[in-house]
């Protein structure tokens, strides 16, 4: 994960992807593999995911070929990239990538409204954490969540989107998700997904609560008298590369599940800790889950902001901020029988 002013997707590619895009463009001029009756599918491959290597873009690229007719992009900032979604209207597009690189074309699409004019949007895992790709049943095997990204069956997914438009795919945290988060940027070059759990065993010794109000539908789920530790808003179930943050929340079912977890006394910190890593936080007194279509949440105290984390970055701090579901936003390749449920 790049630093706060470098976001991952606005690196500049690294060589070895720009070598193995130019390398697949060349192969598709021929038709010696995709099925020439194959509709041809846009691939953006982020130069910046957090566990590619050459040697495995290179065999997804293979893969993805043999599968369709494929134009390749890697690009090199938004402009590039609004330029490719719209080129690519009326096709599938593959993202090879994680978390953020799904996050930043979708992001891009909606700013665009370009959402409804794209076909289905398939997922090869890249990333860090894969958080999406777990909560939605994807491979993590690259070479199968290849072929499930051109060949999947076709999912409607929700988003969230915010008063500025900003889109939410996985999970929106705020209180001390997001300062581990933070904490975890100096970790994640060195020991990847780790990094996470070192974040927040780091956030969670220093953390003393954050003083904020949050509505859900409308309905005020926590008030000013009681401090939150964590506020998650979630579509997926998961972030940090597996931990499980809302056991029941879904990309499909037209809700988003908010954990908002009080506890912020030493011990109860460290308990939740505990029954986070172990997925059985939302057994406790003080986490309870709500789930709604509208949740804003303010800071009570006028000069004081947060922190916001969206699928896995860090955003700007706020005072408030509101976010409401779109329902059914776009269109997701999945396995058949994560369709079939």
């Amino acid at each position: 994960m790049a630093p706060l002013t470098v976001p991952p997707h606005t690196r500049p590619p690294r060589p070895g992807w720009q070598t193995a895009a130019m390398t697949s463009i060349s192969q598709d001029s021929s038709s010696t593999q995709a099925d020439p009756s194959s509709a041809s599918v846009l691939v953006i491959a982020n130069a910046a995911a957090g566990s590619a290597e050459d040697e495995d873009v290179d065999r997804v690229l293979s893969t993805l070929a043999s599968l369709a007719e494929t134009d390749v992009i890697v690009p090199d900032g938004a402009e590039g990239l609004e330029k490719a979604l719209r080129s690519a209207k009326g096709r599938d597009v593959v993202v090879m990538g994680g978390d953020g690189s799904l996050h930043w074309v979708l992001q891009t699409a909606s700013e665009h409204d370009l959402l409804d004019e794209l076909g289905a949007i398939g997922l090869v895992p890249m990333g860090t954490g894969n958080d999406f790709a777990r909560g939605m049943e994807l491979p993590l095997d690259l070479m199968d969540a290849a072929r499930v990204a051109v060949e999947g069956e076709r999912m409607e997914a929700d988003l969230l989107e915010d008063e500025d438009g900003g889109v939410v795919v996985n999970v929106a945290h705020i209180g001390v998700a997001a300062v581990a988060t933070s904490h975890a940027e100096g970790f994640k070059d060195a020991i990847g997904a780790a990094g996470y759990a070192a974040g927040a065993l780091t956030a969670g010794v220093s953390t003393r609560g954050w003083e904020v109000v949050v509505h859900v539908d409308g309905e005020e789920v926590l008030d000013k008298d009681e401090d939150a530790l964590l506020v998650s808003l979630a579509l997926g179930s998961s972030v940090g590369g597996g931990t499980t943050v809302a056991p029941d929340a879904s990309h499909t079912d037209r809700k988003v599940d908010v954990v908002v977890a009080t506890g912020i006394r030493v011990r109860d910190r460290a308990g939740f800790a505990a029954d986070l890593r172990r997925g059985i936080h939302a057994q406790r007194d003080d986490v309870t889950v709500y789930q709604g279509t509208e949740v804003t949440i303010a800071s009570v105290d006028p000069d004081k902001d947060f922190l916001v984390n969206v699928d896995g970055d860090l955003g700007p701090r706020y005072h408030s901020r509101t976010w409401t579901l779109r329902p059914a936003a776009w269109v997701c390749r999945v396995p058949s029988s994560s369709a079939d449920h």
